[in-house]
């Protein structure tokens, strides 16, 4: 597993998936900006293109000519995506952390990147990862529909949650108000979002193998 981890790593990512992050967490210095589409640019550039990759590269039949199981298989291709999901986030926090720094009194119109935004930012890509993880593995090849569909989801998620945020004064306070200064809530949203990320993450992979077990290769 290990090896096959590290064949991942190294020869199915680009380099520049591992520049990614501290491009698009960068994006967090921008005050008041709309912080959900930094770990979407994730959604947006490196899925869709990092398995493109592996469709140009034949990458499934290379895989498959190698001694490893299926499980073995679908463990390092998820354990990628979830490597790449943690840059994103915690480069990204990291970020987040000299922004509230730089500008303590901006007046937030989209939500402010506290600890509490994190966490659902962790639920967003646990919905992603649900949906493009399980559609994925149907055919292990095609990944067309299975980025669409998972891309959109995060997107209403997204969506939905700064809506609220402008039309819901209790989640207004809590995202961009008095709220955000809550340590105990912020951290409760961020571990609640974490163990999210972790559940839909886990019932994603176990799908996953089920349905590779059934692809021809």
């Amino acid at each position: 597993m290990y090896n096959l981890l590290m064949k991942e790593l190294k020869l199915g990512v680009s380099p520049f998936f591992y520049v990614m992050p501290f491009l698009t967490g960068a994006l967090m210095l921008i005050p008041g900006w709309l912080y959900f589409l930094v770990p979407l640019y994730f959604c947006f550039i490196t899925i869709p293109n990092m398995f493109a990759g592996y469709k140009t590269q034949n990458d499934l039949i290379f895989t498959s000519m190698m001694p490893v199981i299926k499980n073995d298989i679908v463990k390092a291709k998820v354990s990628v995506i979830v490597i790449l999901e943690l840059m994103h986030l915690v480069i990204g926090m990291i970020y987040s952390m000299i922004t509230v720094r730089l500008y303590p009194n901006l007046n937030y119109i989209f939500f402010k990147p506290t600890l509490g935004f994190w966490g659902l930012c962790f639920i967003m890509l646990a919905i992603f990862n649900f949906i493009f993880i399980s559609m994925y593995y149907k055919t292990a090849y095609k990944y067309g529909a299975a980025s669409i569909v998972s891309m959109t989801a995060a997107v209403l998620f997204a969506l939905g949650a700064e809506w609220l945020g402008l039309e819901n004064e209790f989640v207004s306070d809590l995202f961009k108000g008095t709220g955000t200064e809550q340590f105990a809530t912020q951290l409760s949203i961020l571990i609640t979002g974490i163990i999210l990320f972790a559940i839909f993450t886990i019932i994603a992979y176990h799908i996953a193998i089920k349905r590779f077990e059934k692809v021809e290769m």
